[in-house]
């Protein structure tokens, strides 16, 4: 098949990978929920070699993946789980960071808090989560076109919407899933990666 392509992966892989480079170093098994096209696995397994990064999505995303993997042949990204993280798939263990682009604003607040919870069972004392799409601050957008984007969402599927970062941390630090945010990276194109790590459980 054609391999699927995302603009908006293309653009954002560098700047992320400069965060996840430093975040990352000491990290070896990384878990990514959402994989989607499959370019940022390809391109961050490449660029962190001593990463092995695990892919996982929906059933319907993982032809391609597959066929981003199969083209770059890297033996550290592996072939995707099937993982819905508001319900079954979660792995039981092995891994010391989560990896997540893009998903708060397309699940629903029921779906994110599922994925939390499920990445709060997972990680290990000081493993960490990371977090990239746009938020809103103190209840407001950061932009205007956040606020178009997040009309445009919404006019697709009610529950879906850019969230706030409060709602986002308190989640994160709830009961049973001790994940405290450690950093919060300013990110072009009005977007955030955010670093949680696994507290003392």
């Amino acid at each position: 098949m054609n391999k699927p392509f995302s603009v908006a992966c293309e653009r954002n892989r560098d700047p992320i990978l400069v965060v996840l480079q430093e975040a990352l170093r000491d990290c070896r098994h990384v878990l990514e929920i959402g994989s989607g096209t499959g370019q940022h696995a390809v391109y961050f397994g490449a660029a962190l070699p001593h990463l092995v990064w695990q892919t996982s999505d929906l059933p319907e995303n993982h032809e391609g993946i597959l066929a981003w993997l199969h083209e770059a042949g890297l033996p550290n990204v592996l072939p995707p789980l099937l993982l819905d993280a508001s319900g079954q798939g979660w792995p039981r263990q092995g891994f010391d960071a989560v990896y997540t682009a893009n998903t708060c604003h397309i699940m629903s607040w029921d779906e994110v808090e599922a994925m939390f919870a499920g990445v709060g069972r997972l990680l290990p004392e000081g493993g960490l989560f990371c977090l990239y799409g746009p938020f809103n601050y103190n209840g407001r957008f950061t932009s205007e076109s956040n606020a178009q984007f997040d009309a445009m969402l919404r006019a697709q599927v009610p529950h879906r919407g850019i969230r706030d970062i409060e709602k986002i941390v308190a989640l994160a630090s709830a009961q049973g899933m001790h994940l405290e945010l450690e950093d919060d990276h300013a990110m072009p194109a009005n977007n955030r990666l955010l670093v949680f790590r696994k507290g003392d459980s």
